[in-house]
């Protein structure tokens, strides 16, 4: 049996054990598009059936979260942590508040997470969780007694050592310090169990900034190894949250030129380019006011694309900073077709496996998620070690080592991904991911 008939025997006894689970089934096709043939000459893995065990979570833990809304009625929703794998160290990943959120999503993220985690270089493992509840229209009261109901369940099955979550999309600063303060009302003790934390109890400096400025590094890193540089670059960025904001801020300081950012409603084309004073509206628009996107026209001159993404505008390099599946198979095509070089991921899996395999195939350089994106955790992994120590590093130091991650997993991604084609940094990302997880696995013998 060659790799390819393996891989489909594979997925379809992967899909057979997870129906209708299609987030989790993408995030491991691609994956094990690398891994498969990676390890046909290597016994230790396939014997180990590593790539078998590290698609079956360790643990799920599903559980009701009860509370009461401001009339005093009683609201339920549904809470999991997927704990995918702790090989290397505990379960590290962020909690998602969202009405999307379901166990699919879920499994993939934490998958993804492990791969990105191992990628960082710090011993942290893969985790995700997160509730169907959706902080938007709610009151600080409502979220503060779900957040409290939420983290007094989840409190069961996490800690410093074990499992630490961070924030994610819908769990931001306000919905860490309900959790972390009612975690220390549980347990009598102020540990890092949570990150993203606020500065005055623990938290780490440039948390918010990390992802963003991370993907921005790991572009930067990419244009060097192939004697190019940032300064004058036309990029499209989609999104309007934290990684959005950051990375523009970190592109436009690097000398690049951003052209858009969107929020779920369309996208703003601001020809001329963001600058400190327009992004700074653009931070007080979505982070302070909670407005959207196209508030922006209103003090700049720009065009407002209602309900539709920024791939259509003709640029050097693509950000997609937003949710997942964001680019599809004709947004790969039109991007491409516009002169686009460089595509890399801001947010979780934003690009559909057809527009992946259309870069791959035009030869653009394309940085994965669990690459790109994994500044987050690095911070997230930085904040942890500050706790432990009882000590504080300035934002200089903070930002040379959070450089220095992004460094070290685009060296990564070279090593493993380079070929008579140049280097594909999705299979550097995902062989690099997984050497040191299965190795790891390996050691522990059959557990």
């Amino acid at each position: 049996m060659n790799a390819e008939e393996f891989q489909e025997l594979f997925l379809k006894g992967l899909k057979r054990r997870n129906p209708g689970e299609v987030e989790f089934h993408q995030a491991v096709a691609e994956v094990s598009a690398d891994i498969i043939p990676f390890i046909e000459d290597k016994p230790k893995y396939k014997h180990g059936l590593i790539l078998e065990r590290l698609t079956e979570p360790d643990r799920i833990i599903s559980f009701r979260v009860c509370w009461v809304d401001d009339e005093g009625h009683i609201r339920a929703n549904r809470g999991h942590r997927v704990q995918n794998n702790n090989a290397i160290g505990p379960y590290k990943g962020g909690l998602r508040f969202h009405s999307s959120v379901n166990l699919s999503i879920l499994k993939f993220l934490a998958f993804e997470q492990t791969f990105k985690n191992s990628l960082t270089g710090l011993a942290i493992g893969g985790a995700k969780g997160g509730s169907d509840f959706n902080p938007k229209g709610k009151s600080d009261g409502e979220i503060m007694r779900f957040c409290q109901s939420f983290i007094t369940e989840l409190s069961r099955y996490i800690g410093a050592n074990t499992d630490v979550p961070a924030g994610d999309i819908g769990v931001g600063a306000r919905e860490i310090g309900y959790m972390f303060g009612q975690l220390k009302r549980l347990t009598n003790e102020h540990t890092g169990t949570l990150t993203g934390k606020g500065i005055e109890y623990g938290g780490s400096l440039i948390r918010n900034e990390a992802t963003g400025y991370g993907a921005v590094y790991m572009l930067n890193n990419m244009m060097k190894h192939h004697d190019d540089e940032l300064i004058g670059k036309k990029i499209l960025i989609s999104g309007s949250g934290n990684v959005a904001i950051f990375a523009a801020e970190k592109a436009i300081n690097l000398g690049a030129k951003v052209l858009t950012m969107s929020d779920s409603s369309g996208f703003i084309h601001d020809k001329n380019g963001l600058d400190d004073k327009k992004l700074a509206a653009i931070k007080r628009i979505k982070l302070e006011e909670r407005g959207r996107i196209s508030d922006y026209t209103n003090e700049f001159d720009a065009q407002y694309h209602e309900g539709e993404r920024p791939w259509s505008i003709a640029a050097d390099v693509a950000l997609p900073c937003a949710t997942q599946n964001e680019i599809s198979g004709d947004d790969a095509r039109t991007l491409v077709e516009n002169g686009c070089k460089h595509i890399v991921e801001g947010a979780n899996m934003p690009t559909v496996q057809e527009g992946v395999d259309y870069f791959k195939e035009n030869n653009i350089l394309f940085a994965p998620s669990k690459a790109a994106n994994a500044g987050g955790v690095a911070v997230s992994g930085l904040e942890m070690s500050q706790n432990s120590s009882k000590i504080s590093w300035s934002e200089k130091e903070i930002d040379s080592l959070l450089s220095g991650i992004m460094k070290s997993i685009h060296d990564t991604c070279v090593v493993h991904g380079k070929g008579k084609d140049g280097v594909n940094y999705s299979k550097g990302a995902n062989i690099g991911g997984f050497i040191k997880v299965a190795n790891a696995m390996l050691a522990y013998g059959v557990i």
